[in-house]
């Protein structure tokens, strides 16, 4: 039989950086095609978020140049705030760090990893650092990066800076890739940007195919997103380990003031209420029989905390002023089972919905003039929902648009998450199951696979819930799949408005000519049996068809307003 040492013979210790270089398949980089969009889609969401952050208006150029089979050096540009020298290592060449990450906070990019695993299949499939050209307005600095994979650390293996007279601000990133391909498919970097444009109108966007054509996404709204809030945590989305790992990073002076100060919705009156339950709660686990515990537990949900103290006699009020003294100790000594105790009564608890004012949605206005401008559909409808909760406390907002007719010749899904394309997994995706529960016939859709129809969907979030860390598909999640519902057939009605009055307008213009057809020799029949003159009789019951046909129409746009 082996001894345990010669079995952790082999045991090591790996670092985030090597672990994701061996399953480069989580990031998304699986396929010639999926990777190569990944590459694009890292940069892009990056410049884009640093501009907003930035109030600047983006302008963004993407080259893609073929250096031979499956070999190409990919370009992005921006006009952004830059980059400061010291991050560059930390920015392209450490997993898991960013300026995102770590805030509670809507933003493109959610898990530190994005742009320097571009970095990190660039290096494993070519061999090459990757070039990185940045200024904030001072000297250009012109750097190469490669990641140490062992020390998760980004490493310049070459650095030259450059005087910068006309003061150019902004980045530009060259990664040589191998085992990619070019493709102007649904799931490339062509359609990628395309989607990009739509649900980022106030950004430039210019690409460079391999060719050398220039296709160009112009800028068709100048109002810069405002920059998303950070928003406090709220106490039904949060854990044990949430509790006590901020507790412990708190410089507050009590346990009261760290919950008070970083936590949405708990006030000081709260804190006396988290008391109350935690007491209540303890002395409920003290009693020994199981069917009062049940009973007592079952009254403490519905609110009766008051109740469930004075059932225990005397000692209630000492259990309340042992839990009062952990209210006001310093954070950083709050216990395991102090801060277990604190989130089993934030389940109890009853609070205001979390606060949403650090959402930042396209907007209806800005959905239409996407979808027109890329499109040119003949009709057009946007909603944005107001803002819901999803697992107890983190916000979300779902936002739809219709793009029907014009040129567009199929159907389309364009899913989105925070303004970003989600180009794959959509068999998986929240989005595109509430898209097919909807019946489209009751919208005068007949079959939704072949009708000219374009439904965009954006999910917002502090904390989007993808599937996984590619970032390409929206869980499953109850509140999230009604939302969309309920913003699906918002749109739809209106769609299904139109339609009823292009169809009635169609039905009229025939019926017209059908009438007219006959009116000549009604008026000959007429003349001859009257003596009126033919022109008149004629004018007579082109009134009269007219009248009668307003009549109609008029009815049924009230009937179909109605039942919108």
């Amino acid at each position: 039989m082996a001894e345990a040492r010669d079995l952790f013979k082999e045991f090591k210790v790996q670092s985030v950086s090597e672990f994701f270089r061996r399953n480069a398949a989580m990031l998304g980089y699986t396929g010639k095609v999926r990777s190569l969009t990944t590459i694009i889609h890292e940069a892009v969401t990056n410049s884009l978020d640093a501009c907003e952050e930035a109030g600047i208006l983006p302008y963004i150029r993407v080259e893609i140049e073929e250096l031979g089979k499956e070999h190409y050096k990919v370009i992005v540009e921006d006009n952004g705030p830059g980059i400061p020298e010291d991050y560059i290592p930390h920015v392209f060449g450490k997993m898991l760090a960013g300026t995102k990450a770590h805030r509670n906070i809507q933003s493109r990019g959610q898990q530190g990893i994005g742009i320097s695993g571009a970095v990190m299949f660039a290096q494993i499939t070519s061999g090459k650092a990757t070039r990185v050209i940045t200024s904030t307005g001072g000297d250009i600095v012109e750097a190469w990066v490669k990641i140490d994979v062992q020390k998760n650390e980004g490493k310049i293996v070459k650095k030259i800076k450059h005087p910068n007279p006309k003061g150019w601000r902004g980045t530009r990133i060259e990664l040589e890739v191998k085992e990619v391909k070019y493709v102007r498919s649904k799931q490339g970097v062509y359609w990628y940007l395309k989607l990009t444009a739509i649900a980022n109108p106030h950004a430039h966007i210019e690409l460079i195919e391999p060719d050398g054509k220039l296709i160009v996404f112009p800028r068709s709204s100048d109002e810069i997103p405002e920059p998303p809030v950070e928003m406090k945590p709220h106490p039904k989305g949060v854990m044990t380990d949430d509790v006590y790992t901020m507790a412990h990073r708190s410089k507050r002076s009590s346990v009261r003031r760290f919950l008070v100060s970083e936590f949405s919705r708990i006030s000081d009156k709260k804190i006396d209420e988290l008391i109350e339950y935690i007491a209540a709660l303890r002395l409920i686990k003290s009693e020994e029989r199981k069917e009062i515990r049940e009973q007592l537990y079952e009254r403490l949900a519905k609110g009766e905390v008051d109740a469930v103290l004075k059932s225990f006699g005397r000692k209630w009020k000492k259990v309340v002023e042992q839990v009062a003294k952990i209210m006001e100790k310093p954070p950083e000594k709050l216990t395991w089972h102090e801060a277990e105790e604190i989130v089993e009564a934030f389940k109890l608890m009853k609070f205001l919905a979390p606060p949403t004012h650090g959402l930042r949605p396209i907007g209806e206005e800005n959905i239409e003039k996407g979808l027109k401008a890329i499109l040119r559909p003949e009709f057009v409808t946007a909603i944005t929902r107001p803002p819901k909760v999803y697992a107890g406390g983190i916000p979300f907002q779902v936002e739809v648009g219709l793009a029907y007719g014009g040129h567009i010749t199929s159907s389309e899904v364009l899913r989105y998450a925070n303004r970003v394309p989600l180009l794959f997994d959509a068999g998986s995706c929240v989005i595109t199951s509430a898209v097919r529960s909807i019946d489209w016939k009751r919208y005068r859709i007949d079959s939704f696979d072949t009708a000219p129809l374009v439904v965009l969907v954006n999910v917002i979030s502090v904390h989007v819930p993808y599937t996984s860390t590619g970032k390409q598909s929206i869980a499953d999640i109850d509140e999230i799949y009604n939302e969309i519902r309920l913003a699906l057939m918002d749109t739809a009605r209106k769609l299904a408005f139109y339609l009823g009055g292009k169809f009635r307008r169609l039905y009229q213009v025939k019926r017209r000519k059908t009438l007219e057809k006959y009116l000549p020799e009604i008026a000959r029949a007429l003349h001859i049996l009257t003596g009126e003159p033919e022109e008149k009789i004629k004018e007579y019951f082109l009134n009269l068809i007219e009248s009668k046909i307003e009549v109609e129409e008029v009815s049924e746009v009230e009937a179909e307003a109605t039942e919108a």
